[in-house]
């Protein structure tokens, strides 16, 4: 588990990193969100990857480390809650692997609002559709999706389904697509997820 950040500030961001990557991965990443009234929580997943298959792959060749993961994001937000800090302060922030994971968890396992959603280049998880959430239950959320257009490893497909999910369920969607074909975070959209933290931290709307 990685923190950083002001322990006082009035946002906890939970950061979960992509395959192959580390918690180092995703400060490295909020550092280019500049000054942001945030401290986040960041935790690793065992050997690297949150769950072993690629995130398209038949639902059951995930499930079980994928179940492993959620309880991860479950067991976060509850020692936060023990600290004081409740869903209404907590965002979720995730990129590739940890973008399905958050992603998943707000729209299949519990689909309850909180301060904010962030996902870089990711979405639920699995190769069919998952039930809709029910109608306002993620409201008024804000969530910002960011992705590339030919992303090696996410088809902008399933980024665009996540966003009607969120959107059906209340929650307030940002989402941008640029053009291109590698796996990368844009500057455009740290400045989005920057944006959306300010925003939330003073009780302001996108």
């Amino acid at each position: 588990m990685t923190t950083w950040g002001d322990p006082a500030a009035p946002l906890v961001v939970l950061a979960l990193h992509g395959r192959g990557r580390d918690p180092g991965d995703m400060r490295a990443t909020a550092a280019r969100f500049g000054d942001v009234p945030a401290r986040f929580v960041a935790p690793a997943a065992p050997g690297g990857s949150w769950y072993p298959k690629p995130f398209l792959e038949p639902f059951d060749e995930n499930r079980d480390a994928l179940l492993r993961a959620l309880d991860v994001v479950d067991d976060r937000l509850a020692r936060l809650a023990d600290e004081g800090v409740g869903r209404d302060r907590v965002v979720l922030w995730g990129f590739s692997q940890g973008a399905c994971v958050v992603a998943h968890h707000l729209l299949v396992r519990d689909p309850r609002p909180c301060a904010g959603l962030v996902v870089f280049t990711g979405g639920f998880v699995g190769p069919d559709p998952v039930p809709a959430p029910p109608s306002g239950s993620l409201a008024p959320t804000p969530a910002v999706l960011r992705s590339i257009s030919r992303d090696p490893w996410v088809p902008a497909h399933r980024v665009e389904e996540t966003a009607v999910l969120l959107t059906g369920a209340g929650a307030r969607v940002d989402l941008r697509i640029d053009d291109g074909d590698e796996h990368v975070v844009t500057d455009e959209a740290c400045a989005a997820a920057a944006g959306l933290l300010h925003a939330v931290a003073v009780g302001g709307r996108l």
